[in-house]
């Protein structure tokens, strides 16, 4: 039998796969190499392009698509009630709030906004901070595991299993949840509901002092993140990134109070920000620290609302969850832009309507994820490779949201 020998042509790379260098542009003792698009530190299907000096990374080139499921051109076909289940779709580890984004955008556009009962406003804001916990919980716990601590993962999942578990008794569903409706919701909470999410805060209070203990003030957690990926102020801002990673660099910008939509503005919290307390502000350290006090922030907006839902805006037998919801939604001609503060920042949607229809002509979702991802080339030269595990890690992207 003849043996078959394949010779390696440089120019089946290009071929292959799309790329922006070539061996060609290799200079003494580079390499190019490929991260993802299937690897565990990616958080998603990212394909990462790494131009490497030894162990120092030269450069870093993001390729995106690997996920792309026509968000934008499906809200253009679908009246827009039928697309709220694929706006679960685009951040699905905290689709309650990309929900509540896009219903009180269109109701903005129909004039309804200031109609919604205020029970139904606290039940949002309240189901909406339970799914920012679970979000934040993945971003943690993964983030720990990606730095080499099995445990805090673990102990975070536990957590959030319970959170899901909570959703799941609100409206059936554990990640995609179709609930929050424009002009309200498709159900009231079940009775008790309330009760069991006072006793799981009660509960979480102390395990996330544990989580700090064990990986927030951990020696080598701070050895890996302090002083890696330091992102000044003024790039975040020049790249457009928001939430947790523009408030890791010091800057205190939070839609939820810049805008005050919902009953946020009726609501106490803070705005925790980063200060370098371990290494540089906007290091990898402050964007996860951020993450972690915005956890106790949430925790203080869902007793708040818990309160408001059993003293003053309490179940009655003729409350009716969507009765306010259109039974036909036409907008006016207009170009409309609606905002909200998802866990990973600022989610916009685009709504372009003729005044004619109960389908946009146009939908552009403006995707924090993107936008905290595209920095990513920035903070990575320079840098060892195993601090581009860390730097990715610390961005939380989901690859849902990039590539729509």
């Amino acid at each position: 039998m003849q043996k078959i020998q394949y010779k390696y042509k440089s120019e089946n790379l290009s071929i292959s796969e799309p790329t922006r260098y070539s061996f060609k542009d290799l200079k003494s003792e580079e390499m190019l190499i490929n991260i993802g698009p299937q690897h565990p530190s990616t958080h998603g299907v990212l394909r990462l392009e790494v131009l490497t000096d030894g162990e120092l990374i030269v450069d870093v080139v993001p390729h995106l698509g690997y996920l792309h499921r026509c968000f934008e051109k499906h809200a253009e076909s679908l009246p827009f009630n039928q697309t709220i289940p694929f706006v679960d779709r685009l951040d699905y580890v905290a689709a309650m709030n990309s929900e509540h984004a896009y219903a009180m955008g269109v109701e903005r556009m129909l004039g309804i906004q200031n109609d919604i009962p205020k029970r139904i406003e606290y039940i949002r804001v309240l189901v909406a901070e339970l799914n920012r916990l679970a979000s934040h919980f993945i971003a943690i716990g993964t983030y720990a595991l990606d730095i080499g601590a099995q445990t805090p993962f673990l102990w975070l999942f536990r957590d959030r299993e319970t959170i899901q578990r909570m959703l799941e008794w609100v409206c059936g569903a554990r990640m995609l949840y179709n609930y929050i409706w424009v002009g309200g919701l498709f159900y009231d909470l079940p009775v008790g509901f309330e009760e069991r999410c006072g006793e799981f805060i009660r509960y979480l209070k102390p395990k996330l002092v544990e989580l700090k203990q064990i990986i927030i003030d951990n020696h080598i957690f701070i050895n890996r993140t302090a002083s890696v990926g330091v992102l000044p102020l003024e790039l975040a801002v020049n790249y457009g990134c928001t939430g947790p990673v523009l408030r890791g660099s010091g800057l205190k910008y939070d839609l939820r109070r810049v805008d005050g939509y919902s009953v946020y503005p009726e609501i106490d919290f803070d705005i925790p920000v980063g200060e370098g307390l371990m290494g540089q502000t906007g290091d990898c350290w402050d964007r996860n620290y951020v993450r972690v006090l915005e956890c106790w922030e949430s925790i203080r907006i869902i007793e708040q609302c818990l309160e408001k839902l059993t003293k003053e805006h309490k179940r009655t037998r003729d409350f009716d969850p969507q009765s306010v919801v259109p039974k036909k939604i036409r907008p006016a001609k207009m170009d409309f832009y609606a905002r909200a503060e998802n866990p990973k920042g600022e989610l916009g949607f685009f709504f372009r309507t003729d005044g004619k229809s109960d389908v946009p002509k146009r939908v552009k979702a403006r995707a924090c994820s993107f936008n905290n991802l595209s920095v990513l080339q920035e903070l990575s030269k320079g840098m060892m490779i195993a601090d581009l595990v860390a730097i990715i890690g610390s961005l939380d992207v989901v690859m849902g949201e990039v590539d729509r």
